[in-house]
């Protein structure tokens, strides 16, 4: 099963309900239950602390998929990230995608990043971006870091209409942001108060992973 972006570089985008905010999102924690076809698989954390100017972000997702009561499949993805304004300054990420490990991490290199994989090295110039979806310079960004892989990836984020999600047992009205470059679009669900409540793709074998906020 192909993971989407959402895996890749994981964090909180607070977007107001029809522009996005002028300030990225405050310190503090989000949990997301995920599902796979309406099945609960885990859950993803995301933690934000620091300041405007100097921000760390943590990432743990833990999902595990069963069919008839055996594991058919696990997914485990820590990430660390710290910030100076919009830019990445520091990368940690390690990922057990059903037992085959894998693990990215940056390096200062001029006026950017060294991005260190187990298959090389990559420089990266100017300023760096994940998929932070908590930072609102993620809209204007033609290309992202995938924490995951280590790839650098050609994006287009644009409005994408609105509706409702659930989201702690009632309906939330929201507005729907499509990022669109990974294999799948990625649709990411904002309320009117700028809250992320939400994330839906598809992944492989046209099966339906979405996230709501607990």
């Amino acid at each position: 099963m192909k993971k989407p972006a959402c895996y890749r570089a994981a964090a909180c985008l607070a977007i107001a309900l029809a522009a996005w905010p002028a300030a990225a999102a405050p310190a503090g924690e989000s949990t997301f239950s995920v599902f796979l076809d309406e099945k609960p698989i885990g859950e993803h954390r995301f933690s934000i602390g620091g300041t405007e100017d100097a921000r760390s972000v943590v990432s743990e997702a833990s999902f595990t998929v069963k069919l008839l009561g055996l594991t058919v499949y696990r997914y485990r993805h820590r990430a660390v990230e710290k910030w100076r304004g919009d830019c990445l300054s520091e990368l940690s990420a390690t990922t057990d995608d059903d037992g085959k490990a894998s693990r990215v991490r940056t390096e200062a290199e001029g006026d950017g990043l060294a991005v260190v994989t187990d298959a090389g090295r990559q420089a990266l110039k100017g300023c760096v971006m994940s998929f932070a979806y908590w930072n609102p310079a993620i809209q204007r960004q033609p290309r992202l870091l995938n924490a995951q892989t280590g790839r650098s990836e050609s994006v287009q984020v644009s409005r994408a209409g609105s509706g409702t999600v659930e989201v702690r047992g009632r309906q939330v009205a929201a507005t729907r942001w499509r990022i669109d470059g990974p294999a799948q679009p990625i649709d990411v669900w904002y309320s009117a108060q700028g809250e992320w409540v939400g994330l839906d793709s598809m992944v492989d074998g046209g099966r339906k992973l979405v996230y709501r906020l607990k």
